[in-house]
């Protein structure tokens, strides 16, 4: 099996789509885009936000291209600060962010009805032997999130996985205070944290508060 027998032309409707995209808001917005192609990216804030493509970052906050810089992973997490030498994508991007781009705000977005998040819950549940295998990517990505597993597992079971969702933000931003780039922004008050939560059928949306140690509509 090889590559050349299984990579092919982009599908006619995603061709469509861009083509209509690039006759009408391209054309209409030329110069801002050829401005951001030669200045380079600033954006303002960067927002780590769940593969889920249910979750539509740009649109909840009316966003601009060049206003957020982007990084998405299976259910919004970051795992702490280890210098092994290893792959760390999440961690690489975290790092970009905040140390060459300099972003205002440092965003964890959560969202509700998770697939990464009911995974996590089958499989500390023994529900999912799949992602317990040593093969699994998933499984050994979704372990980060095992403290949120046990600080969840008593409740009533409508509960768990919405609190294993706010779980998943609680820990990402616990996280992100391991790296030490991260917190000398902080503390030099040149960034901002914040954790949110989005409800998809409702358009609702939550943030962290840390003195409360829960989430508040916004």
């Amino acid at each position: 099996m090889t590559m050349k027998e299984h990579v092919r032309p982009l599908p006619a409707y995603l061709i469509q789509r861009y083509q209509g995209w690039k006759a009408t808001t391209y054309a209409e917005n030329r110069v801002w885009y050829r401005r951001l192609a030669e200045d380079g990216q600033r954006p303002r804030a960067m927002v780590i936000s769940c593969c889920d493509s249910r979750v539509h970052v740009t649109s909840i906050f009316g966003a601009d291209q060049g206003e957020f810089f982007i990084h998405r992973n299976i259910a919004n997490l970051v795992p702490p600060y280890s210098p092994d030498g290893d792959h760390h994508g999440t961690s690489a991007a975290v790092e970009y962010a905040v140390s060459t781009l300099k972003v205002a705000h440092l965003i964890v977005l959560g969202h509700s009805k998770c697939g990464g998040i009911e995974g996590c819950h089958a499989m500390y549940s023994g529900q999912a032997p799949e992602l317990v295998e040593k093969s699994s990517f998933v499984g050994k990505w979704l372990s980060i999130l095992r403290p949120g597993f046990d600080q969840i597992k008593d409740l009533p079971e409508p509960e768990r996985i919405p609190a294993l969702e706010r779980q998943a933000v609680i820990i990402s931003l616990q996280n992100l205070m391991t790296f030490p780039f991260v917190r000398d922004a902080l503390e030099a008050e040149k960034m901002t944290l914040h954790g949110l939560v989005t409800d998809t059928g409702e358009g609702a949306l939550e943030q962290y508060d840390p003195e409360t140690g829960e989430f508040a509509q916004v």
